[in-house]
């Protein structure tokens, strides 16, 4: 019975001595945070966008009202100011390089003649526009979606054909021929679009973008592709 005891108080004494070895440090494990995503859009920013642009009309330019063209190219300028990250402010302006097509007509009744004959004339065709840009950059990414509304006015295309009427000495009135065409027109344009930026840095983005766009009726109406560099301050 002496002996038993005595193994036990053995056997307690190692234990002690074991978690003896097993203290509080007095030091308290600190969770590390991560770093915060970087902030590549702020508020109260300033946008400059500089880009090319491709404009396509609606329908075949002998039934458009307006560019007379198929498609066009150019480029543009755009001003914006964010007052948050998410809503901007600003102005646009581009211009395009348009291949005008001109017809010309020519109709003798007395003798059965038609003849129509299609020659091109080079001309630039602009346009400057408010707009509103809802933007809405995805957290912890370089990506913003937006979409834009605008309206302002269209200068530069819109010329019409002159035909006149003549007579022949002795039969009357008989001819009709085009003469020429009149000056272009302005007219109010209306703009709504959506598209993406990527920042390549927090001051320095690249934009890329669809709109339609609404020049007095259905017959005018054009697309347009804009892409570019846009410059954050």
């Amino acid at each position: 019975m002496k002996k038993l005891l005595m193994g036990l108080l053995g056997l307690n004494f190692v234990a002690s001595a074991a978690f003896a070895g097993v203290g509080y440090s007095g030091k308290e494990m600190k969770q590390v945070a991560p770093p915060p995503c970087p902030e590549w859009y702020a508020d109260r920013e300033f946008n400059v966008s500089l880009w090319g642009t491709y404009v396509f009309t609606g329908n075949n330019w002998i039934d458009d009202r307006y560019i007379d063209a198929d498609h066009a190219w150019g480029g543009g300028i755009d001003l914006k100011y964010f007052f948050m990250r998410y809503i901007g402010l600003g102005i646009e302006g581009w211009v395009v390089d348009a291949n005008q097509a001109r017809q010309d007509v020519f109709v003798d009744f007395s003798d059965g003649i038609f003849s129509s004959s299609i020659h091109r004339e080079r001309n630039a065709i602009g346009a400057v526009l408010g707009t509103l840009t809802l933007r809405y950059p995805i957290s912890c990414t370089r990506f913003a979606p937006y979409i834009f509304g605008g309206a302002g006015g269209i200068f530069g295309g819109g010329q019409k054909q002159v035909n006149e009427r003549f007579t022949e000495p002795g039969e009357g009135f008989d001819i009709v021929a085009t003469t020429g065409h009149t000056d272009a027109e302005a007219r109010a344009i209306g703009q709504v679009g959506g598209g993406m930026e990527i920042r390549l840095t927090p001051h320095i983005g690249w934009v890329s973008d669809f709109s339609w766009n609404f020049v007095d009726g259905p017959h005018n109406n054009f697309g347009m592709v804009r892409t570019g560099v846009n410059f954050a301050f």
